[in-house]
């Protein structure tokens, strides 16, 4: 993709694709499902998931699995609210930039060349 992606849009995706699973996910899965999306790599993943929990948007817990420790990311209540304005925002901003790709928006009165 030509498009880079900026922090609060992949704290956007993040939480949107960890908001799917109310028992959490844990990092790969996380990455494997924004990876059907856009480019991602883990070591760009994990310190948004750091930054996301810091701001109490995502709370952490180990889980035993195949006899090793996984930790697992699971949304607040705080991380709900918080996917909710990006929801929002991203509808009013993604709408406007379609409009213009689309010849549909809004022209200025007097914006021609000179």
């Amino acid at each position: 993709m030509v498009f880079n992606t900026g922090a609060a849009l992949l704290d956007a995706i993040v939480l949107a694709v960890v908001s799917r699973d109310t028992a959490g996910t844990y990092g790969y899965k996380i990455t494997q499902e924004i990876r059907t999306v856009i480019a991602l790599s883990e070591s760009t993943l994990y310190p948004v998931l750091r930054r996301l929990q810091k701001d109490d948007c995502l709370e952490v817990y180990d889980k035993e699995y195949a006899g090793r420790n996984r930790r697992y990311y699971r949304i607040t209540e705080h991380g709900r609210a918080q996917l909710n304005l990006y929801r929002t925002e991203w509808m009013q901003y993604s709408g406007k930039i379609t409009k213009l790709f689309d010849g549909t928006g809004a022209k200025v009165a007097g914006g021609g060349e000179e």
